[in-house]
């Protein structure tokens, strides 16, 4: 018998159409098992979570498998936000390294069926030692289940995988209430911005991240001078700290204006080096904080309706007003802003 083929293009594009359901098929699949994830979070929750934060040590998280690969995900995120948390492999803690969780700790333990037999020895030392197990399962009737102090259930979704087998929904659930319960004690224990930085120092992040403070010129290299002062002797203030600018104070050290290399430009005259600084000086230049991030501060300088006068440096000033420091657009670009 001979079978027809299909054109090359009908058939690349029959092909393409079947792969693409697939994809949407996984996708939803896992998508509603979500929306049914997060109806069926109870008090457990809740007593999760006064758990974890009355810990005094850390959250010892782990499972095996697949199951493993995501408890290491989530020990990564809590660590990254505010919560002490670290992975152990649960055939390891058989092997000496359940002297790695102590009195203090919590455990977070994950497997879909709990019935993971890597898990048992880990378990045992739990309830031997008094240390709090909180189980991440499907099957309420496991022995993960059973044992646990706290049990959060996922509901009886299907796999994605078309033979039921490969964890697919299951670990895509358990990865999604880790995020759900690290953003949750994030929000319980007031973790900032700030706080952030302090664990992602490095990379998009800590960049993204970074304060005016944290790269600003201070002291001797900040160009100020009196408004009172005579342009003949701020010119030279302004050639020394090499900036293009002054700032100027008035009596009190509040910022009362600043005067730039244009503004010398625009304003010369046979008199302008007897005048004073603050009859030429720009009198509500823009300024920034010490704590703005700096991309914040590039978004001032990079305003389009600055581009008639192009600003490259930012007096800081304090809360009073008073300068204290001067980010200028090289400092940023070296930081690697664009």
């Amino acid at each position: 018998m001979k079978i027809a083929k299909l054109p090359e293009t009908a058939r690349t594009q029959a092909a393409a159409a079947e792969t693409i359901e697939t994809g949407r098929r996984v996708l939803k699949t896992e998508g509603d098992a979500l929306l049914q994830l997060a109806d069926f979070l109870n008090e457990s929750f809740d007593q999760a979570i006064e758990m974890m934060s009355a810990a005094e040590g850390r959250v010892i998280v782990t499972g095996m498998g697949k199951s493993g690969h995501v408890a290491r995900k989530i020990a990564a995120t809590m660590s990254s936000t505010g919560t002490p948390a670290f992975f152990v492999h649960p055939a390891e803690t058989s092997h000496g390294d359940m002297g790695m969780i102590v009195r203090g700790d919590v455990v977070l333990a994950m497997s879909n069926s709990g019935e993971a037999k890597e898990l048992l020895d880990l378990i045992e030392y739990t309830r031997r030692f008094a240390i709090p197990l909180i189980g991440v399962t499907s099957r309420p009737e496991s022995t993960l289940g059973q044992k646990s102090d706290v049990v959060l259930l996922l509901p009886p979704c299907p796999e994605a995988c078309p033979n039921g087998l490969a964890p697919t929904t299951s670990t895509t659930m358990t990865m999604a209430l880790g995020d759900a319960l690290a953003i949750t004690l994030l929000e319980r224990k007031g973790f900032s911005a700030k706080d952030f930085k302090i664990f992602h120092p490095g990379g998009k992040l800590g960049q993204q991240l970074m304060k005016v403070s944290e790269i600003m010129h201070t002291g001797d290299a900040l160009p100020v001078a009196s408004e009172t002062a005579l342009v003949r002797d701020v010119i030279p203030t302004i050639s020394a700290k090499g900036f293009g600018c002054v700032a100027l104070v008035n009596a009190d050290g509040t910022m009362a204006g600043l005067i730039t290399d244009g503004d010398i430009r625009r304003h010369l005259s046979k008199d302008l080096m007897d005048k004073q600084a603050k009859d030429i000086m720009t009198k509500t230049p823009k300024v920034t904080g010490p704590d703005m991030l700096v991309a914040e501060a590039m978004a001032v300088m990079n305003d389009m309706k600055n581009t008639f006068r192009k600003i490259t440096a930012l007096v800081v000033v304090d809360d009073a007003g008073k300068p204290v420091g001067l980010l200028h657009l090289h400092d940023c670009l070296r930081a690697g802003f664009a």
